[in-house]
């Protein structure tokens, strides 16, 4: 019994190779600057033109890393993490905790993202009571000044037709079906009509935040999610041996920057009130630093490889795997895909293609899996 315990105590990761481990803190937090600020970068500069086709792609391939990562990169690691033998002999027992943990954590975002809907709809319930009973003469001089004026120098529409101008786009035929489409010919950035689940194409003034607030939600859940997953392979990356330190160093490289895509492109599109403007850049830099920071906690930690740091691991690996799940395949896939009107019209060939995006995604991260 005592030869069984001792042999669970594990011996001290090799620490070898250390300037490696200092330099790959700069070298992950360059790839995921790259990949979190790219995005919002590009969607705010005017000095150079960038393909809408660009974001288009960016998105819908996000959409699949961060699927893939929540069972290949998350929940098999938890599975193994917390079947450990030692583990179980432990703390947990026989019982497959991973899948328990990451089911429970399910539940728990959507109870929150039910709340903040709830929330949402009654605030905005109240502000269009409001807006019905009194008509304020600044609301119709601001319709006016969204609508601005035609080609010919006559004053644009006012009040309600203002509005309806800028919530409808104007539509073109598919000339493969025939049918009308809102949005540009060329926009094929998001669903044709510039509006998606996390990207409306409506600007927001100050005040007008609680119309959001859901998909608000879903850009934070999703940030937790990444950024509490990143701090965790980033001391997964501080504590391996030296054997494999090279290859899973490249592999994060890679990890990083397009899981960095995948975020920088929601945080670019999301539709953030004016003065939350620089909310996307303090998120992106939060991921940046979120794995460096891991890697630094490993080396100065330098812990044994011991139970009691799988059982850590395990336990952050399953709540972050419950919570890209459900982001995933909720807010992101199916939002955008069965929920989405815009897209639903959409023609057949854009449909696919966003999918060819995502599955490329989901590919790519599950490749990566074979070596980290």
């Amino acid at each position: 019994m005592e030869a069984a315990a001792a042999s669970c105590d594990g011996e001290a990761v090799d620490s070898g190779r250390r300037g490696l481990r200092i330099a790959a803190i700069f070298i992950i937090m360059i790839a995921s600057l790259l990949g979190a600020f790219l995005p919002i970068l590009l969607n705010r500069q005017t000095k150079m033109h960038v393909p809408k086709f660009t974001f288009f792609v960016c998105k819908y391939f996000g959409t699949g890393v961060i699927i893939a990562t929540a069972w290949m990169h998350l929940l098999a690691p938890a599975i193994e993490q917390l079947g450990d033998p030692c583990v179980q002999q432990r703390w947990l027992g026989s019982y497959p905790w991973a899948l328990c943990i990451s089911l429970m954590t399910v539940m728990v975002m959507f109870f929150i993202e039910l709340l903040a809907s709830h929330y949402s709809h009654d605030v905005d319930h109240a502000h269009g009571a409001g807006s019905d009973s009194d008509a304020d003469p600044k609301d119709e001089a601001l319709a006016a000044r969204r609508a601005g004026r035609r080609a010919d120098g006559a004053a644009g529409p006012r009040g309600p037709a203002a509005g309806r101008a800028l919530a409808e786009p104007c539509p073109h035929v598919d000339v493969e079906t025939g049918t009308a489409l809102p949005g540009r010919p060329d926009d094929v950035s998001y669903p044709p009509g510039g509006e998606d689940h996390l990207a409306h194409i409506r600007e927001h003034e100050d005040g007008d935040t609680a119309g959001v607030a859901g998909q608000l939600t879903a850009i934070f859940i999703l940030e937790f999610g990444v950024v509490f997953h990143s701090v965790f392979i980033g001391l997964t990356l501080g504590t391996t041996d030296g054997a494999g330190l090279v290859t899973l160093l490249v592999v994060l490289v890679f990890h990083q920057m397009f899981e960095g895509l995948g975020l920088g492109s929601r945080l670019a599109l999301a539709p953030w009130p004016k003065r939350k403007r620089w909310l996307p850049y303090l998120l992106a830099m939060a991921f940046a630093l979120s794995t460096p920071v891991g890697v630094a906690v490993g080396i100065g930690a330098q812990p044994s490889n011991a139970p009691t740091q799988k059982l850590v691991n395990g336990l952050f690996d399953s709540i972050s795997a419950g919570i890209l799940m459900y982001t995933g395949l909720v807010e992101l896939l199916a939002h955008e895909f069965m929920f989405n009107p815009h897209m639903r019209r959409s023609p057949l060939k854009i449909q696919l293609f966003a999918f060819a995006c995502v599955a490329a995604g989901v590919a790519l991260m599950a490749l990566l899996a074979k070596w980290a």
